[in-house]
């Protein structure tokens, strides 16, 4: 079985960082971006271009949000960037946004990335949001993506060999 790890922050703490650096010396780590293109997003084109420039060129790219395959398959490290934006692009994809109810097939989709992630014969790294620490948010489809997050985050981080929190540009391990 591969060594798991979860880089748990808040927004722009580090945890990317702190997930590449856990990476520096593998020539042959698969980076995973989860969170598309956003074509015509010039603030989020800015966004992945900082994130391409960092990783070294050897690296290779898998751009999905079907993470389940990855895992369950031999091959090099995978650098999973982000949970937080799988969850959100799960729920576009299932039309959650539109119908809560809906929220039961996302859990489907948790419970098949949480087995992957515990069985699977790879390194891996992912990283993902902390989004409970704030206030509650206001609508009802927040509060379920919030309440998603946790359980996401929750659930991985209990199948982690380690977890590591960051803030303002600190890592350190959970325990």
């Amino acid at each position: 079985m591969g060594e798991r790890t979860l880089v748990l922050g808040g927004a722009r703490s580090g945890k990317s960082i702190a997930a590449e650096r856990l990476l520096a010396d593998v020539p042959d780590v698969v980076y995973v971006a989860t969170g598309g293109d956003d074509s015509g997003n010039a603030e989020w084109a800015d966004r992945i271009a900082l994130h391409r420039s960092r990783r070294p060129e050897s690296w290779g790219l898998a751009e999905t949000i079907d993470l389940v395959p990855l895992l369950e398959s031999p091959g090099p490290p995978l650098l999973i960037d982000c949970l937080t934006l799988w969850l959100s692009r799960t729920m576009d994809a299932t039309d959650v946004w539109s119908d809560l109810t809906r929220a039961t097939v996302v859990d489907q989709h948790l419970a098949a990335l949480a087995d992957a992630w515990s069985a699977t014969p790879r390194r891996v790294v992912a990283v993902s949001n902390d989004v409970g620490s704030g206030i509650v948010p206001a609508d009802p489809g927040t509060r379920l993506f919030r309440d998603l997050m946790g359980r996401l985050n929750t659930t991985i981080s209990l199948a982690s060999d380690q977890v590591l929190w960051t803030i303002a540009g600190r890592t350190m391990p959970l325990t």
